[in-house]
């Protein structure tokens, strides 16, 4: 694949003792264990229930350093659930929104974001919609009809399109409004001849 060039639209912060949203910042640095301040970072994590990989409580390697989605898919989901104010990144907990990217979430795990400032992000995984969040945006949003939105609403529209989650593999600075390149993941050359 081709690289793609994106733009950094907005920056979010999960302060500890928050739950669930991020705040608005105009950088995010980022050491090898995470974004230095936010709740998510660290090597390591417990699991929570609805984990498929391992049982509730169970210690692992921290796979959600970072998460992030694009502009496009995030006004997507504001339309789609009627809302009279669209939803900004930290209103479901990512640390970045991509500009320029409509089909971020569907980038394959292993896919490079390379930044100026040297940080370079690995994509472990797509982030699936949770219920705790589709709940706290029901109870939280307004709609274009002045309906209260179903539990579930988040859930259904953001099904595929929820963003990405990964890991530092280069420390760095990330500041709103940086370019970012994109680097799709591609099987080597060497495995296609096999």
């Amino acid at each position: 694949m081709k690289k793609i060039i994106g733009k950094i639209d907005s920056l979010f912060l999960g302060v500890v003792g928050e739950e669930l949203i991020k705040r608005s910042v105009k950088q995010l640095e980022f050491h090898l264990d995470g974004i230095i301040g936010d709740r998510h970072a660290g090597f390591e994590r417990v699991t929570w229930e609805g984990d498929d990989k391992q049982a509730a409580g169970t210690k692992r390697r921290n796979e959600r350093q970072w998460s992030a989605i694009s502009k496009e898919e995030l006004n997507s989901i504001s339309e789609e659930m009627a809302l009279k104010n669209s939803l900004v990144g930290g209103d479901i907990g990512v640390n970045f929104c991509v500009k320029g990217v409509a089909s971020f979430s569907k980038l394959p795990k292993g896919t490079i974001l390379r930044f100026k400032s040297g940080l370079e992000l690995l994509i472990e995984e797509y982030n699936p919609p949770c219920m705790g969040m589709s709940k706290n945006l029901a109870k939280l949003s307004q709609t274009i009809d002045g309906k209260r939105l179903d539990d579930n609403k988040f859930i259904e529209v953001s099904k595929y399109t929820r963003g990405v989650v990964g890991i530092v593999e280069v420390p760095g600075i990330m500041i709103q409004g940086d370019e970012v390149e994109i680097l799709p993941y591609a099987e080597p050359k060497w495995i296609k001849n096999q």
